[in-house]
Order: C-alpha cells, then structure tokens, then sequence
C-alpha cells in the first residue's frame, strides 16, 4: 500500500509539471510580431544569452557564473511549494504553505551584478554582489568561466525574535567555476560558506550554553544544463553538505527540471528538496530528506531588460500606426 500511495504521489506530481511545462511553452510560443520586436530592440548589441555557458543567472537553486551585459535590469520571481508527502490532501503541496522571492538586479559595470530580493519565508531581505573573473566568451576567452558571489540577508521579523539585532544576519559566499563542455552541455561546480550570526543553543553537562550547530557551514554545489533546442533544456542541481553539526544536520538537495529560454526570458520548473530559496538558508536548515520523498514543486521566472537598447516607456505606452 506504502509503494502504491507513493505511486500516486508521483504520478500526480509529474501531471502538475506537464501542465507547468505546457503552459510556459504556450506562453514562450510568440508571433512574428513579437519576435521582430525583440529582434529590433536588441539589434545593435550581441544577444545576451546566445553562445554563453548558460542562459540565466539561475539555475534551479543556485546562481550561475552568469553575469548579463551592462545596463541590464533583471526582474526574478522564484516560487516554491510546500512537498508532496501529503499527497491528495493538499494537492501534492500546491496548497501547502510556499515560500516565495521577488528579486531585481542590475549590472552598473561590466561583469558585476548587484541584486537584492525579498523572500516570504521570515520576511529575509538579501542584498547580492556577483562578479565575473573568468569567461569563456568575449575578445579573451578562457577555459571556463569563473564567478565569485557574496549575499547578506536579513531577517526583518518583530524584534522579540531575537536577542541581539546581529542576530537578524546571515552572509553567504560561492566560487563558481563553469564550462560549456559541448555545444548543448553545460556545467558548474562550487564551493559554498554560510554563516549565521545566530544559532540556537542548550545548556551542556557543565552548565555552559552551547550552539546546536556551528555558526558556519560548508558545502559544495554540482549544476548542469543539456539544451534539447534553441530554447529547451533538461536542467539538474545538487547540494551536498559538508560541515558536520551536533544537531539539526541539513540534509542535501536533489533537483531536476526543464528551462525554456529566450534572449530576454528564462523559465524554469523543476522538482526538489529546497523551499528556503536564500542560499544560506537552504544550505544550513533545509530538512526535506530526499529518501523519505519529500520533494516539492518549484519554478523561477526571469526577464533582462536591456536599459541600453530598450526603452521601458515605449514598450509600456507607445503603439503601432495602423
């Protein structure tokens, strides 16, 4: 009975994914009106994902090494539902409690974007910075493409949440090195360090307040990217702990997906053990253990507006002559 209930909890999750995946198609399938558009607005500069290691900053979970062209403004939304171990009962978690991030980033320079977010999860501000050392395209290229990104978050609930006002803190960094290995394959490695400020404590034999897990937490990150199209790919990332705690050790993070891309537009949905959507949150208190099945739906939308070659008071206002 225990293989067939969890039958059932797949099979429905897998339904759900097709309907997302059909509906992002319909979406994407543009007329030749809207594409000319596109075509026109960004004539005069390279197409911002033609040729690059990967189409968008995200890829499930994790940034990628990728790094728009300057005077780009980027809109993110990400949305995590709550698992499907509950199956039928609040409709494989559709109805569970989400998590959900609305994000807006901006590259003021060649290769660094700055970013900053809001997450419904303990209401987190997270404010990132991401610079490209290494790429694999451009006048000088090289092997592949190395990234280095740095978060602060910040966790704005009622002040009786916490001791000290440093407690609301928590800083992530990544070293991400990339390759496109092939035309259509792509993938990335990292290493990652969360710390939070706080942690909670207990008091030991000796009567000495201890930590129930350590303040800073290693882990590294595998990601990659097989493209099926011009703008179809089968996605997948994985997340592995590193730093053992006395408690509460996270566990890793499993995901696979498909991306639907555009110059202009990412996105992706997928099936996986993360809902904290910060990085330093998944990494240090993610609990969904992926041999108990307690996977969860999620997606994540991306639009570049390209500030240099676009005009956002023309495409808000501006019509056609018949």
């Amino acid at each position: 009975m225990k293989r067939i209930n969890q039958l059932i909890q797949y099979t429905g999750t897998g339904l759900l994914m097709g309907i997302l995946v059909f509906a992002a198609s319909t979406t994407y399938a543009q007329t030749p009106a809207e594409d000319s558009v596109i075509t026109i607005a960004i004539h005069s500069r390279p197409l911002q994902r033609v040729g690059n290691t990967f189409e968008s900053i995200w890829l499930i979970d994790n940034q990628t090494t990728h790094v728009p062209l300057r005077k780009t403004f980027e809109f993110d939304i990400q949305h995590r539902f709550g698992t499907v171990l509950n199956g039928y009962e609040d409709f494989f978690g559709l109805y569970a409690p989400s998590n959900i991030r609305i994000g807006f980033g901006y590259t003021p320079i060649n290769n660094l974007m700055v970013s900053a977010g809001f997450t419904k999860f303990n209401l987190l501000w997270d404010f990132t910075a991401k610079y490209a050392i290494l790429k694999e395209t451009g006048p000088k290229p090289f092997p592949v493409s190395v990234s280095y990104l740095v978060n602060m978050a910040v966790d704005t609930r009622p002040s009786e949440n916490f001791v000290n006002s440093t407690d609301r803190y928590s800083y992530f960094h990544q070293l991400m090195v990339a390759r496109k290995i092939s035309r259509d394959f792509s993938a990335q490695a990292s290493i990652n360090l969360s710390h939070m400020n706080a942690v909670e404590g207990y008091l030991n034999r000796e009567g000495e307040v201890a930590g129930k897990m350590k303040n800073d937490h290693l882990s590294f990150t595998l990601l990659g990217r097989y493209k099926i199209s011009d703008a179809l790919a089968f996605i997948g990332n994985y997340d592995q702990p590193i730093t053992q705690h006395t408690t509460n050790n996270p566990q890793p993070n499993i995901s696979l997906g498909v991306e639907l891309a555009t110059p202009l537009h990412a996105f992706q949905v997928f099936m996986g053990n993360y809902q904290w959507i910060v990085p330093q949150h998944n990494n240090f208190y993610n609990q969904n253990n992926y041999r108990d099945g307690a996977f969860l739906i999620g997606f994540n939308i991306t639009r570049l507006l390209d500030v240099q070659e676009e005009d956002l008071g023309d495409m808000m206002f501006k019509r056609k002559k018949k």
